[in-house]
């Protein structure tokens, strides 16, 4: 059984802003499949602060980081994230989400256990989440959205 290629990121292809390459490129195809992720804590308890807050935007970069999955945009608010998230067609946004929500929580449990007073069971986020096809001509509106989640007291009703 041979090794799976991980999907490389295109050069010569047009970058965004921040410099990463607009396409993927794996062994037949290139793709660009992105997509607005939300998701909450269990219970939507307030958690996601300090030490927690950061813990969790490094275990999902580096779950992304890993995987070869652009992230995009992430954003972590104390009772639910936003990421904006390329991944590649051979991956289903279920499987994506379970991966990242799956180990972070797993993580999380362990590195901080003053969370089981607030989230008992077995896991530390909620069951569901939301997620958004992104096109290209929405992508600069939904960016603004995420990266100004500080900036509003609103919260779409999303769940």
């Amino acid at each position: 059984m041979g090794k799976r290629k991980k999907p490389s990121i295109t050069s010569d292809l047009a970058s965004t802003p921040e410099g990463i390459s607009r396409y993927l490129a794996g062994a037949h195809t290139t793709h660009r499949l992105r997509v607005h992720l939300v998701w909450t804590p269990k219970y939507r308890r307030r958690v996601l602060e300090g030490e927690v807050a950061k813990r969790v935007e490094a275990l999902l970069r580096q779950g992304c980081e890993v995987r070869n999955w652009p992230l995009h945009e992430l954003n972590v608010q104390p009772d639910h994230l936003h990421l904006l998230l390329q991944i590649p067609p051979s991956v289903s946004v279920t499987k994506a989400v379970n991966l990242l929500k799956g180990r972070s929580s797993r993580l999380l449990r362990l590195e901080f256990p003053e969370l089981e007073e607030f989230l008992w069971g077995d896991s530390f986020w909620c069951d569901g989440y939301f997620v958004e096809s992104v096109g290209q001509t929405e992508e600069g509106m939904i960016r603004r959205y995420i990266q100004d989640q500080d900036k509003t007291n609103q919260d779409p009703a999303l769940f």
